[in-house]
This record gives structure tokens, sequence and C-alpha cells, in this order.
């Protein structure tokens, strides 16, 4: 493999007035090799490298008072909101529902410990943005500030952030809480996102920065 272009270092302080964790489709069906993206021929193994990680800040997020923000990826009933996708086995995707309205594959894994009074937004689309009430939501709480981890670096996670960028949204992807299915499109998915649409830290950074102000946000 050829050597890889490094990353634009960060070396900031990572925001806690006026931010969310962002945290993107960490769902059963992109971890088990036995729900339909498993059955169509993908190794899901790659992604569980983000759990420990999006756990970690998850919980660090909840102690700092910072609000918790979960996407799923999720189809409408019939996939009427499926789409002209590309890549592995479309048809049979649709054909097996995969990810559709109520199956058991769609929801957050335990892990997360997901509580009652969390948000969570559904999407049929890579972008948390597009189509959804996330940002809605964000103006609500007066958000302008993500720290983004979850799956997959490559796809979902970095077509959120390159829209949370072009809303002026301050975006910080946490580089040991995301993942992909290869280790050189994790690496240029993170290598685009610095360049221009947001900072690249970890999650050391993270705990770092929401430990060095209180907790108070706009209301």
């Amino acid at each position: 493999m050829a050597e890889l272009h490094p990353i634009l270092p960060f070396s900031g302080t990572v925001p806690r007035h006026d931010t969310a964790l962002l945290v993107i489709d960490m769902q059963r069906a992109f971890f088990s090799d036995t729900d339909s993206l498993g059955r169509a021929g993908i190794d899901m193994a790659p992604l569980r490298a983000a759990i420990p990680g999006t756990v970690t800040l998850v919980n660090l997020a909840r102690a700092s008072g910072v609000p918790v923000i979960f996407t799923r990826y999720v189809y409408m009933p019939g996939m009427v909101d499926f789409g002209a996708l590309v890549g592995v086995a479309p048809e049979a995707r649709k054909q097996a529902n995969s990810l559709g309205y109520g199956t058991d594959e769609i929801e957050l894994i335990p892990e997360l410990g997901v509580r009652p009074d969390e948000i969570v937004i559904d999407k049929s689309r890579p972008s948390a943005f597009y189509g959804t009430r996330l940002e809605p939501v964000l103006t609500g709480l007066g958000i302008r500030n993500l720290v983004v981890c979850g799956v997959t670096t490559n796809i979902c996670v970095e077509t959120t952030v390159r829209d949370a960028g072009q809303r002026d949204y301050g975006a910080y992807v946490v580089r040991d809480a995301v993942a992909e299915f290869l280790p050189e499109r994790n690496h240029y998915a993170l290598f685009g996102m610095a360049w221009m649409f947001a900072h690249v830290c970890d999650i050391a950074q993270v705990e770092r920065g929401w430990a060095a102000v209180p907790a108070t946000r706009a209301g």
C-alpha cells in the first residue's frame, strides 16, 4: 500500500459550549454478520472498531452536560424511499427490506444505553441533514458545534460533516470513534474532512476540552 498523506493535525480546544455529540448510525445492522448487510456479503467486522470509542464519548457527553443526538439509517415501510443506490447488491437489499422500518436490525446497539429523553433522528440518505429534522433540533437547542462519531467514516459520517460545514457548524470528527470497511477509505475520508470541513481530533482531546469550561449552553 502506498504511503498515505498525513491528516492535518488539530491542536485547538474542542468546545463544550453550544455543542452536541452527533452519533451516526450505530445500529445493529452495521455490526452484525447475520442481519441484511452481512447476508448481502459485506464483512461487518471492521466497523466494530467504532464501538468502544463511541460508547466512551456518549458517556463523556452525558457526564459533561453535552446533548447526545443519535441517527439511524431507516427506510419507510415498503422501501418507498430506498432510492437509486449503487454498491453492494442494492436490489437484493431492497428485496430483503434491509434497514427497513420496524425491523430489529435498525435499532441502536445496546452498548449505547440510549435514554428515553435523548434525541434519535431517522434518515434514509447518508447525510443526517437531508430530509430530516436535525437542523431544527440543533437550532432549538442553540447548537453551533458538532462532535461527530459513528459509522461509516467515508459515507454517512463524511456526508453529514460536509453538510454541517456548509451550514457553518463547527465540526469535530473523532478519529478513534469512527470506522470504515477499508483502512484507506477511513484515512482519506478523515484527510478530506480535515482539509476543509472539520477538525479531526481524538477522544483525549474531546475529554480535555469538555473538562476545561463549565457546562453551560445558550438558552
